[in-house]
C-alpha cells in the first residue's frame, strides 16, 4: 500500500492540517474515510474478503467498499474513485446514509460517511492485490454469519451493518458536520 496525503480534521469535521498516511495512523490522528454498500437488484450485498496481506483486517470481510478519503477529495468522490480501483465499476449512483465518527483500532480516528448504490454483478472487476474474492448476501445472511462468530469480519462492518440494521452500533453522531446525513434512508 502507497502512502498517501489525507487531510486531518477537527471534531467539526473542519480540514486543519494535511499528513501522510502513516503518520496519520502512527500518531492516530483524525481523517476522512469512506464506506460503501453496493446491492444487487435482488437485494444482495456485495461483500469482498479482503487479502491475507492486508495490514488491517487481513482475511476478513469487509463492506463492498472502503477508502480514506485522500486530501482535497470529497466524501462523494472518494466513495466513487474506490468503486473504480476496488471493484471497476464506474459510474454508479450512490446515495449518502449517515456521516459518522468512529475508531477502527489503535491510532485509527475516522469521520466517515456510508453511502448505498445497486450493482450489476456482471460488471464488477475487483482488484485481485487487495481483495482475495467477493461473495453476495443478505444482510439477514451477514448477521447469522456474524452470530455464528466462524468468519471473521472488519469490526467496522459489523458496526455498519448493525447501524443499517436499527441495532446498536460504536458510532458517535455527537458532531456538527457540514452537509451531514444522520438518518438511514
Amino acid at each position: 500500500m502507497t502512502d498517501e496525503l489525507l487531510d486531518i480534521v477537527n471534531d467539526e469535521d473542519i480540514v486543519i492540517d494535511q499528513q501522510m498516511r502513516s503518520v496519520v495512523h502512527q500518531l492516530g490522528l483524525q481523517h476522512r474515510g469512506v464506506h460503501v454498500f453496493l446491492f444487487t437488484r435482488d437485494g444482495k450485498m456485495l461483500v469482498q474478503k479482503r487479502s491475507a496481506d492486508r495490514v488491517a483486517s487481513p482475511s476478513a470481510l469487509d463492506c463492498s467498499v472502503s477508502e480514506h478519503v485522500k486530501a482535497g477529495e470529497s466524501y462523494h468522490a472518494a466513495a466513487m474513485r474506490g468503486m473504480s480501483e476496488e471493484m471497476g465499476v464506474d459510474g454508479i449512483r450512490v446515495n449518502p446514509l449517515v456521516r459518522f465518527r468512529m475508531n477502527y483500532g489503535i491510532n485509527d480516528n475516522e469521520i466517515s460517511t456510508l453511502y448505498k448504490g445497486v450493482v450489476d454483478p456482471d460488471k464488477v472487476k475487483f482488484d485481485p492485490i487487495e481483495i482475495e474474492e467477493i461473495n453476495y448476501y443478505s444482510v439477514d445472511e451477514l448477521e447469522e454469519m456474524i452470530q455464528e462468530g466462524c468468519i471473521k469480519f472488519c469490526g467496522w462492518f459489523v458496526e455498519l451493518l448493525n447501524w443499517y440494521s436499527g441495532k446498536p452500533a460504536r458510532m458517535s453522531f455527537d458532531f456538527h458536520a457540514n452537509n451531514s446525513v444522520h438518518k438511514k434512508s
